[in-house]
């Protein structure tokens, strides 16, 4: 199949930014949009997407906080060169002096994360959608899509937490996204390295059980846990987003309010 056809050119934010992405495997979506709009709009420094993908999450801040400069970080030399087309697209102007790549992978530890060039205290956030589905649940047979969605093990937010917290300045942001059964194991990573954790629950509607959650903390923080009030994807009554869904995916307003 002609390169051409093998990938789509996908408008986020309202025409905001384009993603260059391939057409069938993995593809950004609502998980990205909401992931980004976990960083408050008044940022301004620089941010890590660890696990970029083709740099959907990174790029959505880089839109939205225009004093944001990102590095999109990514394992996959194919997901890079969608990360890197993204970037050089011409609709992407207004952000591509702001975004950079780095390939490299995230669980590298001491000096080989350093010269894999995720050097220590570089980044002002970090935000991460690691691979948090259990290798139990309907996997993929493309490959890229399975690395990125599925948890090689147990200690998966271990390693990406201890990478976040070598990488962030002292009172550094950090916002993942996961499923709602992994919160023990990432506040259990957190401990000693992240405090003051606000947990955003997501819901289909508003009478069903979360499906998502979004944990944002400080690096060195010493305050406490907060459970923050859900976010409904749908209206009650049919599959049309909620209007604070349709502004948050969009780039018009943030997770957390500020």
């Amino acid at each position: 199949m002609p390169a051409s056809q093998m990938e789509t050119l996908d408008a986020f934010h309202r025409g905001d930014f384009f993603l260059v992405q391939p057409r069938k495997g993995h593809r950004a979506g609502m998980d990205a949009m909401m992931l980004a709009a976990a960083v408050p709009s008044g940022f301004s420094g620089r941010l890590a997407d660890l696990g970029a993908g083709a740099g959907a999450a990174g790029l959505a801040v880089a839109a939205r906080c225009e004093n944001a400069n990102v590095v999109l970080i990514e394992r996959s030399e194919e997901m890079a060169d969608f990360a890197r087309r993204s970037i050089a697209h011409e609709a992407n102007g207004r952000i591509a002096g702001r975004a950079e790549i780095l390939v490299a992978d995230v669980t590298l530890t001491g000096r080989a994360r350093q010269q894999a060039g995720l050097a220590d205290r570089m980044f002002d956030f970090a935000i991460m959608n690691p691979p948090f589905n259990a290798g139990a649940d309907r996997a993929s047979p493309d490959a890229l899509r399975r690395s990125a969605h599925v948890m090689e093990d147990d200690a998966l937010f271990e390693r990406w937490l201890r990478t976040a917290s070598a990488i962030l300045r002292p009172r550094g942001g950090l916002a993942l996204i996961a499923r709602p059964q992994s919160l023990p194991v990432i506040l259990a990573a957190m401990e000693g390295r992240f405090g003051g954790a606000c947990i955003k629950p997501i819901h289909p509607r508003p009478d069903e059980a979360a499906i998502r959650i979004v944990v944002r903390a400080t690096r060195g923080s010493r305050a406490g846990l907060s459970l923050m009030p859900a976010l409904s994807i749908h209206e009650a009554d049919g599959e049309r987003f909620s209007a604070q869904t349709d502004a948050i995916t969009n780039g018009r307003a943030t997770l957390f309010g500020d």
